[in-house]
């Protein structure tokens, strides 16, 4: 909530949606634009009204929609009402449970399904489930409840949720401390010429495209945070190749920003590219296996497979693993068969 109440008018009480500070090296800017670049899923004409309707300040100050943004002016979002994602209400969703006892429980999250509220995602998240599974859940550092760590949207697999204050710590911990671990496996463009391998590259936001994170390196590595990345082939079918992925941090898109940063974007990441047929020949007929491919999984080709940690009270060493899921696999036997026929006819 805003606290100079004066700036923005007396008889208002806002709450902060969205803040955002501009680098130091922002060049003028619309902060219709400038949102544009940071809020997922808004539109222009939704911020447009917002800054009409006196709801976008700049440095504590209502600003309408054609104000330039500078460097290091404060962006901020905001309405009379509290974020839809601090009314968190819940809702009974089915839940793939794999394992739970009184201090925390492990969740086969499928693809499609948000992790916590956020705009224009309010209702059917993993939170809202354990929310109605769950009759109280700690929250971390963000407030979000039983969270010890995500995984987006579109990818699918195991994360473990907190049921109690002790066990929210202690996971949280672990993940800092680099002791868990986290296994994905992935489908990438190309052929990737080592058999396994180490990305060690600062992960930070795109400074030009802020819906995507990037490695910063160099001069601009002050930018990103550090991000280690294990990566080891599993299957190669040529143009495509299947890969275990081995966490060592955990920063956002980190699989899609390091695969990418070495040449092997993720398969269907639409986000990163990987929507494109970016490896392969110009035959139509390669063009139409590919796309039946993208339809058969309409999501990045990423899936949570093995996670492991010591449990916060009893100090056993824990370790779960989930089935591929189906749309995956069906993609990698359309590959399979692709390559062995590239393989017998050339």
């Amino acid at each position: 909530m805003i606290e100079n109440q004066e700036e923005v008018g007396p008889d208002k009480e806002l709450y902060e949606h969205h803040s955002f500070t501009a680098t130091a090296g922002q060049e003028p800017l619309r902060v219709d634009k400038f949102l544009m670049n940071f809020i997922e899923n808004a539109t222009r004409n939704k911020i447009q009204k917002a800054a009409k309707e006196g709801n976008i300040y700049v440095n504590d100050k209502a600003v309408k929609s054609n104000y330039k943004v500078k460097g290091h002016d404060v962006v901020r979002v905001m309405f009379e009402h509290p974020p839809h994602e601090n009314l968190l209400v819940g809702e009974d969703i089915p839940l793939d449970i794999v394992y739970e006892d009184d201090d925390l429980l492990v969740v086969n999250k499928p693809a499609g399904m948000v992790v916590h509220p956020g705009h224009g995602n309010y209702s059917g998240t993993l939170i809202n489930a354990l929310i109605h599974h769950v009759d109280s859940l700690p929250k971390n550092s963000d407030e979000r409840p039983g969270l010890v760590h995500r995984i987006d949207k579109d990818t699918s697999g195991l994360l473990v949720v907190a049921k109690t204050e002790q066990a929210m710590t202690h996971l949280a911990k672990q993940f800092f401390d680099k002791t868990s671990e986290r296994k994905y496996h992935a489908l990438v463009w190309g052929n990737v010429d080592d058999e396994e391998g180490t990305i060690d590259g600062n992960i930070g936001r795109h400074l030009k495209n802020r819906l995507q994170n990037t490695v910063h390196y160099g001069d601009d590595a002050e930018y990103g945070k550090p991000a280690v990345t294990h990566y080891k082939v599993i299957e190669r079918f040529g143009y495509v190749t299947l890969v275990e992925c081995q966490l060592e941090t955990g920063r956002t898109h980190q699989i899609r920003v390091h695969m990418k940063h070495i040449g092997h974007t993720l398969f269907n990441d639409s986000r990163y590219g990987g929507e494109k047929i970016l490896k392969g020949t110009t035959f139509t007929k390669y063009k139409q296996f590919v796309d039946n491919c993208f339809k058969i999984l309409p999501r990045q080709a990423l899936h949570a497979k093995t996670l492991g940690f010591v449990h916060p009270t009893t100090g056993e060493k824990m370790s779960f693993t989930t089935d591929t899921p189906a749309d995956m696999l069906e993609c990698f036997d359309k590959w399979r068969a692709y390559a062995k026929h590239r393989e017998l006819w050339g």
